[in-house]
Formats: structure tokens, C-alpha cells, sequence
């Protein structure tokens, strides 16, 4: 496995970290606990020391299956990293959506970061992590109804309680970032790149070259759309977000499932998969520090971790760019 120093921290985090949404069930049409758990332990034995979670992955399911996994090995062998500010058991803050949660209940989720939210929030995380202290903690997404001011100084807070190692924020702005320094140190930004998904390259990535932040992708893989494992016709299983998402139309599949057919010959001649090209080719970019890849078992775990090991010349690299500018998917 290789590692990577975040920003301006101790924090050296494997280039894939276990991404625990899927994990949860929430949106993904769910998910088997013991499959998930033992998902964890083999990206562990592969190197892969850093799991992301959040509180809303499953209403707090995902953080309770970490807890669980990490209760096997040595905790200071483990970088937990978890987020706050996506509240279902409240309604105060900016209202985000409406949706169903594993046991098919009506849940409404706000974005919420006021300081006795965030409070109330890294407890019960610790509690369902069964932890007296987290790697990093992130803001999971902007909360238009709380100044930046006050939940940073609520981060400080924790850290100086030693309850919080680093702060960091999740798909933030660079305004929303500068005004979020004048309060605390930011670790990283945790905001979705992929492929097919690159518009953090134009404002984001310099930004975060330039302070040194470090950048943690997430959906590096669009979903699973990248894997080369979806063809037109794929049907979801109830509950699956990725159903009405425009990148998994037929056309899309189509269009996709024709680029990654240019690209697999770099993978049969390494014996490796199109996924793992995929990801190696993400991590490559500039300014990416790691990938955030989910896994729904152990198997899926393993071929993650092992992108890693995989090498791309420049020319390599320049190729399946080139082949990348080609490709225009339908809205």
C-alpha cells in the first residue's frame, strides 16, 4: 500500500481508504452487516488502515459496523474518519431532502452545524464507534443557516477536548474554505472527482495545492459506473440512489462501457482489473491525495486495495486522458 501525508498533518492515510456509505445500506438498497464488517478487515490486511464514515450513512448503522470491525484490531492502527452535520432525527437547519431509511420509515435530512449540534453529534459517534477520539472530523456539507464561525470554533472545541485530532470539510467552495481558515486549521477537503466528474480541477484543486489542504475523492469510481461491470439495461435494487442519476442512463452505460473498452488493454497486460486502472489514473492527478472506494465485500475490498499497486507512465496516463476528453455523456 502507499501512503500519503494529509495536508499539514501527521495523518498518513493509505492512497485507497475504505469509503463506508454502502456499508450503511442508506440509498444503496442495503447492504449485508457481516459481508460489510468482514469488507473492512480484508482492506485492512491489504493496508488500507483508514476508514470514512458518517453518522448519515444509514442513520448511524455505518459508524456502528465500523466500531465493530475496528474492535478487532488495534485502534491506534486505525484512522477513523467520520463527519457531522447532516441531521434525520431533527429539523432545525437548511433542509436538504426527504428519504427512506433502511427500514423503509420517512426521514428528512437538514444540514445543520450549530455548536450544540456538532456537540451532540461527535458524542454519539464516538459512542456507536466505540472510541474515545476521532482522526479526522468533517463538516459534511455547508449549512447555510449557521456562520462558518461558529461551527469551526465548535470543531476547536473538540480538538483542544482531545476528542478530534484534525478538522476538516466536506464538499466546501474555496470562499467557503478561506472563511473556514480564519478559524481553524483545515486538514482537507472531501469533495467527488472522478473520470467523469472533474470540475474541482478548475478552483479547488489549486486552491488546496497551493495551502497545502489535502483532497479526499470520493466516487472515484462514479458509483460503480467506472468498475466496467454495467451495461445498458442494468436495473437497481429498490432504494438505490444511482437509479435516477443521469450517468447510469442507457446511453451513458453505452458511451462509458465503450471508453473503458480503450482503456482495458492496459489492464489485461497488467493482470489487473479496469477498475483499478481507473483508480490508479485518479490518484495521479494533481492534487489528489487519496481515493474514498466503498466495497460490499471482502472480494470487492481486496481488488480496491490493489489499485494501489498498479503503475502508469506518463504516456499511460496521457492516453487515458485523451481518450477522457473524448467523452461527452448526455445530461
Amino acid at each position: 500500500m502507499q501512503y500519503r501525508k494529509l495536508g499539514d498533518t501527521a495523518l498518513e492515510l493509505p492512497v485507497i481508504t475504505f469509503g463506508a456509505w454502502a456499508a450503511g445500506g442508506w440509498m444503496w438498497g442495503g447492504a449485508d452487516d457481516q459481508e460489510a464488517i468482514k469488507a473492512m478487515l480484508a482492506a485492512y490486511d491489504e493496508g488500507v488502515n483508514a476508514i470514512d464514515t458518517a453518522p448519515i450513512y444509514g442513520q448511524g448503522h455505518s459508524e456502528v459496523l465500523v466500531g465493530k470491525a475496528i474492535k478487532e484490531l488495534s485502534r491506534d492502527k486505525v484512522q477513523i474518519l467520520t463527519k457531522f452535520g447532516m441531521r434525520w432525527d431533527d429539523n432545525k437547519g437548511d433542509f436538504g431532502f426527504k428519504s427512506i431509511d433502511n427500514f423503509g420509515k420517512d426521514i428528512a435530512i437538514y444540514k445543520y452545524a450549530a455548536k450544540e449540534s456538532i456537540i451532540k453529534e461527535c458524542e454519539d459517534s464516538l459512542k456507536r464507534l466505540g472510541t474515545d477520539y476521532i482522526d479526522l472530523y468533517q463538516i459534511h456539507w455547508p449549512d447555510v443557516t449557521t456562520p462558518i464561525q461558529e461551527t469551526m470554533q465548535a470543531v476547536e472545541e473538540l480538538i483542544k477536548a482531545g476528542k478530534v485530532r484534525y478538522a476538516g470539510v466536506c464538499n466546501y467552495d474555496v470562499a467557503q474554505m478561506t472563511e473556514a481558515e480564519k478559524y481553524i486549521k483545515l486538514a482537507s477537503n472531501q469533495i467527488p472527482y472522478s473520470m467523469v466528474k472533474r470540475d474541482i480541477e478548475q478552483e479547488i484543486v489549486p486552491y488546496c495545492l497551493a495551502l497545502d489542504k489535502g483532497i479526499l475523492a470520493y466516487s472515484p469510481l462514479e458509483r460503480g459506473l467506472l468498475t466496467g461491470k454495467m451495461k445498458p439495461g442494468h436495473v437497481f435494487n429498490e432504494g438505490d440512489h444511482r437509479a435516477g442519476i443521469y450517468f447510469f442512463k442507457d446511453e451513458n452505460l453505452v458511451k462509458v462501457d465503450a471508453f473503458l473498452n480503450k482503456i482495458k488493454p492496459l489492464a489485461d497486460e497488467r493482470n489487473m482489473l479496469v477498475s483499478q486502472i481507473v483508480l490508479r489514473w485518479t490518484l495521479e492527478q494533481p492534487g489528489i491525495t487519496i481515493a474514498l472506494v466503498g466495497a460490499r465485500n471482502a472480494k470487492q475490498a481486496v481488488e480496491n486495495a490493489k489499485a494501489a499497486r498498479v503503475q502508469l507512465s506518463k504516456e499511460e496516463i496521457k492516453f487515458i486522458s485523451n481518450e477522457l476528453d473524448k467523452l461527452q455523456l448526455s445530461l
